[in-house]
Parts: structure tokens; sequence; C-alpha cells
């Protein structure tokens, strides 16, 4: 399962698995990018398509059913459904809405999605499963401005690391990968100038979301005795080693 997985990372992880011939369950909030996914990935691939909200329980519980219907049983959660909120936005600035909007997605979107695997994985015959969450450079180093996005990657490194140690006695493995300018709808500002701590406006260099997705699948297709726990995969000349 892949979730966010009608553009950007999300779907070039879902194009990826797809190829390596995995079944891949598609989740987003919006039906029409899903398919247009589950087109590039060709005739042959099996992509099941759900229109899900992550920060709905409902919404939740109704994918992981239709994912047990269809496969009966998952072997992999890409916990990457993601959004960085209103940019810019000085902190006494940002309203509840705005905060409440990036935690329900990022942090209690994860969560439920990881709950949800973590039952099925528990129940399934043969035990066990993996679950790979997307962090971020941001769980490490913040932006300016970012606090909503970058206080719920941070966290997103506690659920992981819970999650690990909740999983052994299940077969349940859980890493997380901090990607670092992927080029995406998201990143498209960054290459005409974003503002850096000492308060200037720069470009900065991004990298293709496949190459990404090539490290998303050897973290998924390891044995469930070998486990990539952390992850760091960063267009190379991106200021991270030194930001601030």
């Amino acid at each position: 399962m892949v979730t966010g997985a009608g553009s950007g990372i999300g779907r070039s992880v879902a194009l990826t698995l797809a190829a390596a011939g995995w079944a891949v369950a598609a989740a987003g909030r919006r039906a029409e990018p899903l398919e247009e996914t589950a087109e590039a990935a060709g005739p042959d691939a099996d992509v099941l398509c759900v229109r899900a909200d992550v920060s709905d329980p409902d919404d939740v519980t109704a994918l992981f059913e239709s994912v047990r219907a269809r496969y009966g049983r998952l072997d992999l959660l890409f916990n990457n459904a993601g959004t960085f909120g209103p940019g810019g936005v000085p902190l006494e600035d940002l309203t509840y809405e705005a905060w409440r909007s990036v935690v329900d997605v990022n942090l209690t979107g994860s969560f439920l999605c990881a709950q949800a695997a973590f039952r099925q994985m528990k129940r399934q015959d043969p035990q066990g499963g993996r679950i790979i969450n997307n962090g971020s450079i941001s769980a490490h180093v913040p932006r300016p401005n970012s606090i909503a996005y970058t206080a719920t990657k941070h966290a997103m490194t506690g659920l992981t690391k819970s999650l690990s140690l909740d999983g052994r006695p299940y077969r349940i493995a859980c890493g997380q990968i901090d990607i670092g300018n992927a080029a995406t709808e998201m990143t498209e500002r960054m290459q005409t100038g974003i503002l850096q701590a000492n308060g200037q406006l720069a470009a900065e260099p991004v990298m293709d979301a496949a190459d990404v997705a090539r490290t998303v699948l050897h973290m998924a297709e390891l044995p469930l005795e070998a486990n990539v726990q952390f992850a760091t995969v960063m267009a190379t000349s991106m200021p991270y080693i030194g930001r601030g």
C-alpha cells in the first residue's frame, strides 16, 4: 500500500513497486490522479486505486478493508501522504486550522494507517510485514517558517521508533526514509528561490523522485530479518549539512 500515490514521490514509488512485480494499493484523496498512476503502471500491473483521506478514521478503515478483500494480506505500507501547509507563514501568523491540517495529515494520518497495518500484519498468516514512513530532512533540521511541518516530521521519527519496538514480537519491521529535495510539485519553488536560514533567497538543487523510489524498493524487498531503520536520500548539493 502506498498512500499519497496520486503524485510526486508516492506515484514514483507505486510505479517502481508495480514494475518490480508488487501488487499495489494506491491510496489518495482524489480518484483521478490515482487512476493516472494506475494507467502509467501499464496494463499488466496489479494496481488497486482507493480514494481515502488518511486523516479520516473511517476512510482508513475502508481503505484497509478494500485491500484485505482484494489481496487477503498486506506486506508493505509506505506511509507517504503528507502536506507542507501554507508556506512562508511566520509562526505568529499560523492559524490553528492550518496547524491542525498539517498535523492531521502528516502525523495522525500516518498513525492511523500504521495502526491499521499493524492489526492486519499481526493476524495474517504468515505473520508480519513492513512499514516504511516518509520522514524528511525536516525530521532533522527545520526550514524557516515551517513549524507545523517540522514538528510532524520530528514526531514521525518517534512513531517509527515505537513501531519498530512494538512490532518485534510479530515480525513487523519499520523503517524511515528522510527525503531532501526530490523534484515534485511540493518542491517546485525550491528551484526558483526559497528562504534560507540567513534570510536570503536561494535556488536549491533537486533530484529525480525515481532515485527515492529505488531506495524504497530496496528497503521493501529486504527479508523481515533485516531492516533499514533510517535512510537519508537527498539532492547531493542541497543545503542540509551546514543548514543554519
